[in-house]
């Protein structure tokens, strides 16, 4: 028997940045995206060039961001200086 496809439906709110581009023209982008009609969150993932397609990502709450934005303040100068 087979499993049933799961359907998900995005409305990208805004976009924020794009932080890489890949060779073949995807782009790994900071946006607020709408999941299923849902509140909307902060993502991070892979899009094609007119966004019908996407890869994987990470999706954050604006507390999850928050916190992580404290971690890599905190952490990040840290291991830099370490790389040194």
């Amino acid at each position: 028997m087979k499993e049933p496809k799961y359907s998900v439906d995005w409305d990208v709110i805004e976009e924020i940045a794009i932080l890489h581009e890949s060779q073949a023209g995807w782009t790994k982008e900071l946006n607020i995206i709408s999941w299923n009609g849902d509140e909307p969150k902060y993502d991070v993932r892979w899009w094609n060039a007119d966004k019908s397609r996407l890869g994987k990502g990470f999706t954050f709450t604006a507390e999850e961001l928050s916190k992580l934005k404290e971690i890599i303040d905190t952490k990040i100068p840290n291991l830099l200086n370490r790389n040194r």
